[in-house]
């Protein structure tokens, strides 16, 4: 896939090692327990889809999925708090399930904390149904650990 971008909407183009300094600025602010450089570069080396998303040349967002027989997993995905809000999660999600599309997936999992009220939102409206939990997943810092809600889309 090459650069996609039109008038109204960001550009999205694969992500490079370089970029990770400007992800990582938005994975802190975004993600308390966020992913850390080395996750970044290990995705970019075993050849995940990683994707950037710009607007004005800046990134403002990302997405990271692996795809393999069949299924596509939505491992990180986020903006910039400054641009939330404004449709660009969604756009990143249909970017997204499109590359999925396009690398051959049938369906889309992903994983979303319970009280990511907005996230879930968002899957919900693009057709993501729970399909199970992942219990004490996530690290929830002083209040311990926090389930995973797996969501999967047939596409």
């Amino acid at each position: 896939m090459s650069v996609v971008k039109s008038e109204l909407e960001p550009a999205f183009r694969p992500m490079l090692d370089s970029d990770i300094a400007s992800v990582m600025a938005i994975e802190e602010e975004v993600y308390s327990h966020g992913w850390t450089e080395g996750i970044f570069h290990d995705c970019l080396r075993v050849h995940y889809s990683c994707w950037v998303m710009l607007q004005d040349e800046q990134i403002i967002g990302y997405g990271v999925i692996s795809v393999a027989a069949g299924e596509a997993h939505i491992l990180n995905i986020a903006v910039t708090p400054s641009m939330q809000g404004r449709g660009y999660g969604r756009q990143c999600m249909n970017f997204l399930l499109e590359t999925a599309r396009h690398h051959g997936a049938d369906t889309v999992f992903l994983e979303v904390r319970p009280s990511n009220h907005s996230a879930f939102r968002l899957y919900d409206s693009l057709g993501f149904n729970q399909v199970g939990v992942r219990y004490d997943y996530y690290p929830a810092g002083a209040s311990g650990r926090e389930d995973a809600i797996i969501l999967a889309l047939p596409l």
